[in-house]
């Protein structure tokens, strides 16, 4: 039976071929349009259509770095199935080197979007409508937000078992049980009964060598766990790490932060942290671990105002 061609954005790809597309939604204000490039790969074999999704926010540049070193070494091109590639989605914010549309606006609270409303939430609804149907499983791409630094970890609501797996199989050194947060893609995705892996790592604005290993790695898994790529891939050097309940730890006091700890370490209850500091030598206030767990996110600037999120620690749970 000869596979079917691939319909997407208007343009059909055949088996065993593949192409660039443009999804356009805005321009700018020369009138220039604003083009987001979707990058197709459809095999001559049936199989899952897998997205793999980075820069929504567009300060995230880990993640861009995943997905083009992918198309670069082709590992886009899948031997069944389809893969889509969308390097950047807030070409806005990437070339701003910020977070947020031009209006301020976080894509990520827009979904599922609306056909007239905000710039993101126009971006977010014509991704809706003409790609999410398409898809069965996608891989999103992010960091920490400015300045703070994730270690390697995919996030899932647990409630979902096949999502659940396809994290395992990503083999972050951890899993994050994470619900599901109003008017995020994931949530809008799970609604169309979608597949979802979710990769934190880094922080915005640079490039990790160890995250971009990471998530290679961890899209070779899938893929090869999906039976679309027949790599030799390398299996988790480490045990994965299930934080089943997480809290950020906050700034006690405003001042100059010195970190005691590394990113991704297990810490005793009472194990000193951090210390926090004024920048004249009048006082000095340590910050200590309240419980025993892992921390797996550490904000990296050098000056704290008091209530700043500073450690996310978390819970060892058991899957």
């Amino acid at each position: 039976m000869k596979r079917s061609s691939f319909k997407l954005l208007g343009e059909v790809i055949e088996p065993g071929r593949g192409g660039r597309l443009n999804l356009e939604v805005a321009k700018l204000h020369t009138n220039t349009p604003i083009q987001v490039p979707v990058i197709v790969q459809h095999a001559k074999k049936e199989g899952p259509v897998v997205l793999l999704l980075a820069g929504a926010h567009g300060d995230e540049v880990n993640g861009t770095e995943i997905v083009r070193r992918i198309i670069k070494r082709g590992w886009n091109k899948p031997s069944s199935g389809t893969i889509i590639c969308i390097p950047v989605y807030n070409i806005f914010g990437f070339l701003n080197l910020t977070r947020e549309f031009p209006d301020g606006r976080d894509l990520n609270r827009s979904f599922p979007g609306t056909k007239n409303g905000s710039l993101a939430s126009q971006f977010a609804y014509h991704f809706m409508h003409e790609i999410a149907p398409f898809v069965d499983v996608i891989i999103d791409f992010h960091t920490g937000a400015v300045q703070r630094n994730n270690f390697p970890q995919t996030r899932c609501d647990m409630k979902y078992t096949a999502s659940v797996e396809l994290c395992k199989t990503f083999g972050a050194p951890i899993l994050l049980s994470s619900s599901l947060i109003a008017k995020t893609l994931r949530a809008s995705m799970h609604k169309l009964n979608k597949d979802y892996v979710l990769f934190e790592g880094g922080k915005a604005n640079r490039l990790d060598e160890r995250v971009i290993q990471s998530g290679l790695l961890g899209v070779q898994r899938v893929l090869k766990h999906l039976g679309m790529k027949d790599f030799k891939v390398e299996q988790p050097k480490e045990e994965l790490i299930f934080i089943s309940e997480s809290a950020w730890l906050r700034a006690p006091n405003s001042g100059m932060l010195r970190l005691r700890i590394e990113n991704g370490a297990f810490v005793e209850k009472g194990v000193l942290l951090a210390t926090i500091s004024d920048p004249y030598g009048n006082f000095e206030r340590s910050v200590k671990a309240p419980r025993t767990g892992y921390i797996f996110c550490v904000n990296e600037t050098p000056l704290v105002t008091k209530g700043d999120a500073i450690f996310h620690l978390g819970k060892q749970g058991e899957l």
